[in-house]
C-alpha cells in the first residue's frame, strides 16, 4: 500500500550499521519504481524513547519498517551491564513495535541472533528452538530482551492480525563493519590484525587453535534476503538466513581466505592460549531453501575480498 502521492516508504531503524548498509547496497542495485528508503540513525532521534520514536513514525509516515537497531555489545559489556542491555533494548523494541502498531504499519522485520538461543541445545538449531531453554549466561540480558520480540510478534498477530516477523542472521561480516581488533567479530577482527602485520612487517596472529566452526554470511546477501523477507515472507515465525551447514567453516580457513584478501604473506600463527569459545553452533537453513531456493550466496572468498579491499580503502574511517 503507497501513500497518497504514490510512494511507499520503507523505513529502516539502525539503518547506519553493517546489515543497513548490506541492504542498502542491495536497494541501490535494484531500486524499485515508487519507494522511498529512509535509513535511521541515532542522530535521527532515541528509540529507548516513546515520544522521540513516534516522532519519527510521524515524520516519516512508513508503510513497512525493517527494525535492526539495538544495544549491542561484546563479551564482556555483556557481562557488566546486564540490566542495560535488557532495558535498554526492551524499550527500543517496545517503542518500535508498539509505534508501527499504532501508525498502521503493514510490515515489521525485525533483526535477532544466534546467541538467543538455548546455551544447551542439539544441532544443527532451528527456527522452533528459540524458547527450548536458557541462553548463556553471559549474555541473558540482550538474548532474553531479542527473543521477547518474537512473543510480540506472536502477541500483535493474535490481537491485532499483524502480520510482522523477525529474521536470525549467522555471523554477518562486510564493509562497514566493526574493524575492533578488541571488540569486534572475528573475521574483521582478523583483517584489522592483517592489516597491521602488512604495515609493520609482522606476524599474523590467530587466537585460538582455528579449530571451531562457524557459518559466515556476507552482509549484501543478508540485505537481499531481508529485502526478500519483507517482501515475500508473510508467516509471523521467524526465518533463519543463513548460508548452508555445508558452508560451515573452521576459523583455520576463515582466517586463511583473510590472509588471501588481504595479500598477506608473512607468517601465520596460532595462540593456543586464547579461548576457543563454543566449538560449533550450527543453524539449519533448510526453511529459506525451500521458500527460496534460487538464492545464490556470495562465494566466500569473493566477499572476504571484497570486505578487505573496502578495509584498506577506507581504513582512516572505517570503525576500529
Amino acid at each position: 500500500m503507497a501513500d497518497d502521492d504514490g510512494i511507499t516508504t520503507i523505513m529502516v531503524t539502525g539503518g547506519t550499521g553493517l546489515v543497513g548498509m548490506g541492504i542498502k547496497a542491495m536497494v541501490d542495485k535494484q531500486a524499485v519504481p515508487n519507494e522511498r528508503w529512509i535509513y535511521l540513525s541515532s542522530k535521527d532521534g532515541d528509540l529507548r524513547d516513546r515520544a522521540a520514536t513516534k516522532a519519527i513514525y510521524d515524520k516519516y509516515k512508513p508503510k513497512m519498517v525493517i527494525h535492526l537497531a539495538a544495544r549491542v555489545g561484546g563479551l564482556f559489556a555483556n557481562m557488566k551491564y546486564r540490566v542495560e542491555f535488557w532495558r535498554e533494548n526492551i524499550a527500543i523494541n517496545d517503542n518500535v513495535l508498539h509505534c508501527a502498531h499504532e501508525a498502521g504499519v503493514e510490515r515489521v522485520i525485525s533483526c535477532l541472533s544466534t546467541c538467543i538461543f538455548p546455551d544447551k541445545t542439539t544441532y544443527p538449531i532451528d527456527e522452533t528452538m528459540i524458547h527450548n531453554g536458557p541462553p548463556h549466561t553471559s549474555n541473558e540480558g540482550y538474548a532474553y530482551a531479542k527473543r521477547m520480540i518474537d512473543v510480540q510478534n506472536r502477541c500483535y498477530s493474535e490481537q491485532f492480525g499483524r502480520k510482522w516477523t523477525s529474521v536470525v542472521p549467522t555471523n554477518i561480516f562486510g564493509p562497514h563493519d566493526n574493524f575492533s581488533i578488541s571488540d569486534g567479530h572475528v573475521l574483521p577482527g582478523m583483517m584489522h590484525k592483517v592489516y597491521k602485520a602488512k604495515q609493520e612487517g609482522g606476524e599474523f596472529t590467530v587466537w585460538g587453535s582455528g579449530t571451531p566452526l562457524r557459518q559466515f554470511i556476507f552482509n549484501e546477501d543478508l540485505g537481499a534476503l531481508m529485502i526478500w523477507v519483507m517482501r515475500n515472507y508473510h508467516e509471523v515465525d521467524p526465518i533463519i538466513l543463513s548460508v548452508p551447514e555445508d558452508a560451515e567453516m573452521s576459523i583455520k580457513q576463515a582466517a586463511e581466505a583473510v590472509v588471501e584478501g588481504m595479500k598477506f604473506t608473512g607468517p601465520v600463527v596460532y595462540d593456543t592460549s586464547k579461548s576457543d569459545g563454543q566449538h560449533k553452533k550450527t543453524a539449519a537453513n533448510t526453511k529459506l531453501a525451500n521458500l527460496y531456493p534460487e538464492f545464490q550466496f556470495t562465494p566466500f572468498k569473493e566477499a572476504i575480498a571484497r570486505t578487505c579491499e573496502w578495509f584498506e580503502t577506507n581504513y582512516e574511517t572505517a570503525r576500529k
